[in-house]
């Protein structure tokens, strides 16, 4: 990727630093005096950090440990963390988030994660979605991640909980931080470089940071187990149209005519030379040497060899904090962060076909040169259009997404005491903007293709012209494309004719004023009552404008419509920490916290949401805590306003008699032969069909034929809401100083969810469980069945639950000869998650599925000594139900009834060990060298996976990840 001045900037200042930090001395750190803070979770600040809600913490230096450099790879490793919505192997993604890094907590959706930046929201996109890897990770003091419902405190998206990240607040002197890491098999390349530097007293402070972040390109080439879509095991499977097609003539309806006995045919287009597996070969045009589809098996292509496996992401980013002291005891502070990160993901070149969009087809003209059956060949008046299907690998789709992300606000805080009573106030303007543009070239324009696929002939000078000898087209007006001819008959001219740019813009504004006072109404036997009262108002703006060609439907770029929108808010909350018994009788604490705050939106109306909460000691050493909360989360931008668009789904079709549900279920088959509700009805021997024109091979199903429609608004959706409940304990043994052992329970229930539903979800319903409703947008092929179409779009569908455990040890040991040792362990059991689509509906169970794991713990050894330190963790994934291949291959447990159907393969547990080593410098400087996946744990094959080039999890590590960093303090 071409660098931007921006980038090269950076990379040459960062570079000058290191030279600049061997000289200088490191800066001394200042110790703070014992103050109130604002604990995430609560706008009352106090001394005492132990809260009623279970709060996770993570320093700059667990941040540095992990190995990783981007805040939502370090987040994706927590062990509540679930699937991001959006991954870097979902090279197929086409939202304006793809590049991004998005936190799923508890596997609840990235949507219903708050994310704050030292207390205050941060950016989101038009769909509510924050995009993490715009926070550099060197500017990191520490992160908070609160396991709780917050709505009352924060309002509308805090119902996974809140992530709280809090930037550097001063420096004196600067830090310089270096980077390196890669994959064993030498590609994954990362690189990070940042600089940050702060002076200032007490009077006044300023500190500015940049940073380079880099995260390298992944093929799927290098590994065996990524080079196919299902892995070794099947390798010719998923194959798809090849580059050189296959053809059929043309019914009356405009539609492929494979009926022999209608005068039909379904042939491909013969290749020769030894098959290597990638579909390569010659080509003979000879109508004689066409053979049955069914007779070669090896004329189809492997997709997955020209997809990236991870795509390659850059971010650059400018920082800079001030403070300064006004008369009063009032502070000015502000912030200002710009953010701009590029994206690129490839793909393999377009499965073209004459129906690629089904109101505009494309033939090959009876007329045409290259027409093996036109009037040209068979004699004139005896020619006939042909319907082809052939993938055109010249020119693989490549999309750029350059993403820009700004954010500034700005404070004014006092303090001040009344009557004796200290009390703080703020009143704060916060502006948050993303806006970016999406690029993607390698897709047809089809009005140019059926220029070049129209009449054309063999002009006088032997080249072939568009049009006919008395009616010729020139050259600049048309191209001739031998799109029968296979990849090398391709000409530069005629790719470049038939070739379309894509574009869109996108972005989201969130403009918000607040104003907040907190502070001891009064004295209590058991300490102050606490108050914490304030007002917000917010007004958000979002779109996404894909070009007009695109709109038109006349390019095979997935045509969608505009979304524009916009909506306001105003908020009051008030929370109150009441203080009821201290040092008593097996009541050395007990007290409790109340909040409620109050909705109104200009979209939908109003919501009121509350919480109540308590801390519990029977003695010092134990600490028992419970919060219920209510939640909510307004529908967004995209889920009112979303313009919609097309989609290739992969979705297993339920009435296919082989995989689907209509195998194993009478019921189903009889919907399906039917024609149940309208849709079109399908045989007793219905199979789904690939786009190589081939029954599909697996329960995993394949990509529609055809493009479905998606995401479009709906402008009567109304908020989620939801009930949070948490209950647990802290234990902290005084007998045993370091200790601390956390439990805490969770049950999480939502209702009125707000989903983009599946295609599978959609056809599903229809035809497994009968629900006529949805069937309305599904329809059949007449003859061959296939579904041909079907919209999805988003609901307030039912009902989501999730409940579980987490449980925390932490343990600094005495410091011995040997060294100081630590011991951190943060374990997450998920008992249950579950979905149902109405009151009426049973529950679907997803725990232990694919993506949902009963446990997941991150356990980690630290020891240092004098200037030396090193961390051995080590991360668990329990065993998981993938879907299986087959009932009867790769399952051994085909009458499990799982979310995907009947029939699932149990995969083992896989446990993961992380080593590093640092030492600390003579010179103020910091070395740190590490391996993640030490013992080099491959990827394990499972089809429910998110990557879009192969059935890996590649947001796991694929192999041995090694890195080195270095710090430099001056």
């Amino acid at each position: 990727m071409m660098e931007t001045l921006l980038s090269r900037s950076i990379r040459a200042i960062c570079l000058g630093g290191m030279t600049l930090g061997m000289t200088t001395a490191i800066a001394q750190e200042a110790s703070a005096p014992l103050q109130r803070v604002e604990v995430t979770g609560s706008r009352i600040r106090q001394v005492d950090l132990e809260t009623a809600q279970p709060v996770q913490i993570m320093s700059q230096e667990q941040i540095q440990r992990t190995g990783l450099v981007t805040v939502g790879d370090i987040l994706n490793n927590l062990s509540s963390a679930g699937a991001p919505d959006f991954s870097r192997s979902g090279s197929l993604t086409s939202n304006a988030e793809a590049g991004g890094q998005y936190v799923s907590l508890r596997n609840l959706g990235s949507n219903r994660l708050l994310v704050l930046v030292d207390g205050k929201r941060w950016t989101q996109t038009a769909a509510g979605y924050t995009d993490l890897s715009t926070i550099p990770s060197s500017m990191i003091e520490r992160m908070e991640i609160l396991k709780d419902g917050a709505s009352s405190i924060y309002g509308s998206d805090a119902i996974a909980g809140v992530i709280n990240i809090i930037l550097k607040k001063n420096m004196e002197g600067g830090q310089l931080s270096i980077y390196r890491g890669q994959y064993d098999e030498n590609d994954g390349r990362n690189k990070d470089f940042s600089l940050s530097y702060g002076a200032g007293n007490d009077k006044a402070s300023l500190m500015f940071g940049l940073s380079h972040t880099e995260q390298g390109k992944v093929g799927t080439q290098k590994r065996a187990i990524t080079a196919t879509s299902f892995g070794p095991d099947h390798p010719f499977d998923g194959l798809g149209t090849s580059p050189w097609g296959r053809i059929t003539p043309v019914n009356a309806a405009g539609n492929a005519n494979t009926s022999v006995a209608n005068g039909g045919f379904n042939r491909i287009l013969n290749h020769t030379g030894s098959f290597d597996g990638k579909g390569t070969g010659a080509n003979s045009r000879d109508p004689n040497s066409y053979h049955p589809y069914t007779n070669a098996p090896e004329d189809r292509y492997n997709s997955s060899q020209d997809m990236d496996l991870l795509s390659p992401n850059r971010l650059d980013t400018l920082f800079t904090k001030g403070e300064i002291a006004l008369p009063y005891d009032m502070r000015l502070k502000t912030t200002a962060m710009y953010s701009q990160r590029k994206s690129v993901r490839t793909i393999a070149g377009y499965p073209l076909q004459s129906a690629s969009q089904a109101n505009y087809k494309v033939y090959v003209d009876k007329d045409n040169y290259y027409n093996p059956y036109g009037n040209q060949v068979a004699g004139a008046g005896r020619g006939q259009d042909l319907y082809f299907f052939r993938r055109t690998i010249e020119m693989p789709r490549v999309t750029d997404n350059e993403n820009r992300t700004l954010h500034i606000d700005a404070a004014l805080e006092g303090d001040f005491t009344f009557r004796d009573l200290a009390w703080n106030w703020s009143a704060s303007y916060n502006h948050n903007k993303v806006s970016g543009i999406e690029t993607g070239n390698g897709n047809i324009n089809l009005l140019n293709l059926k220029r070049a696929l129209g009449p054309s002939f063999m002009n006088s000078a032997g080249r072939v012209q568009c049009g006919t000898p008395g009616a010729p087209i020139g050259f600049a007006d048309c191209v001739p494309f031998d799109i029968l001819g296979g990849p090398s008959a391709s000409t530069p001219e005629a790719l470049a004719y038939v070739n379309t740019m894509g574009a869109k813009t996108y972005g989201s504004t969130i403009n918000s004023a607040n104003a907040d006072i907190a502070g001891e109404l009064f004295q209590l036997p058991a300490g102050a009552l606490g108050l914490a009262v304030g007002i917000e108002h917010r007004e958000v703006k979002g779109y996404d404008i894909p070009d007009q060609f695109s709109q038109s439907g006349y390019s095979t770029n997935l045509s969608g419509q505009p979304t524009i929108g916009k909506y306001s808010v105003r908020e009051a909350y008030a929370e109150l920490n009441i203080p009821v018994l201290k040092n008593k009788p097996f009541a050395e604490l007990l007290s409790f916290n109340l909040a409620t705050r109050h909705s109104d939106y200009s979209n939908f109306g109003v919501t009121n949401n509350s919480k109540a909460s308590f801390m519990y000691k029977p003695v010092k050493d134990v600490l028992f805590r419970g919060t219920w909360a209510e939640g909510f989360r307004a529908p967004t931008v995209d889920d009112v306003s979303g313009g919609g668009s097309q989609s290739f789904d992969t979705f297993l079709d339920p009435c296919d008699t082989r995989f689907g549900e209509a195998a194993r279920d009478p019921a189903v088959l009889a919907r399906c032969t039917s024609g149940f509700a309208g849709t079109g009805a399908t045989t007793a021997t219905y199979r789904q069909l690939n786009q190589a024109n081939a029954p599909i091979t697996s329960t995993t199903g394949t990509q529609s034929l055809v493009a479905f429609n998606s995401g479009a608004g709906n402008q009567f959706l109304t908020p989620e809401t939801a009930v949070t409940k948490t209950a647990g304990f802290v234990y902290s043994p005084s007998f045993v100083s370091g200790l601390s052992i956390g439990l805490d329970w969770y049950n999480i229930a939502i209702a009125n969810r707000i989903t983009a539903i599946s295609a599978t979800y959609v056809a599903n319903q229809c035809f497994q469980e009968g629900n006529a409703n949805f069937c309305s947008v599904i329809k059949r092929d007449p003859i061959t069945g296939q579904i041909n179409q079907l919209a999805r779009g988003n609901a307030n569908l039912g009902q989501m639950e999730t409940e579980g455990l987490d449980l925390a040890i932490n343990y600094r040991l005495p410091r011995t000869s040997f060294g100081q040792f630590g011991i951190r362990s943060e374990t997450s059991y998920t008992d249950s998650f579950k979905t149902r689509a109405g009151a009426d509906s049973d529950w679907q169970e997803y725990a232990g599925e694919y993506f949902y794991h009963r446990v997941k713990s991150n356990n980690t050894i630290d020891w240092s000594q004098g200037n030396w330190s090193a961390s051995w963790g080590f991360r668990y994934f329990s065993p998981v139900k993938d879907q299986c291949w087959d009932v009867d291959v790769e399952c051994n447990m085909p009458d499990y009834e799982a979310s995907f159907g009947t029939g699932a393969n149990k995969l083992g547990s896989v446990t993961i060990h992380d080593l590093s080593v640092g030492y600390k410098t003579s010179w103020n400087g910091n070395i740190r060298v590490g391996v993640n996946n030490a013992f080099d744990k491959k990827p394990r094959i499972a089809y429910s996976t998110q990557a879009s080039a192969s059935a890996v999890d590649a947001d796991m590590l694929l192999d041995r990840f090694f890195y080195v960093r270095y710090n430099q303090s001056f």
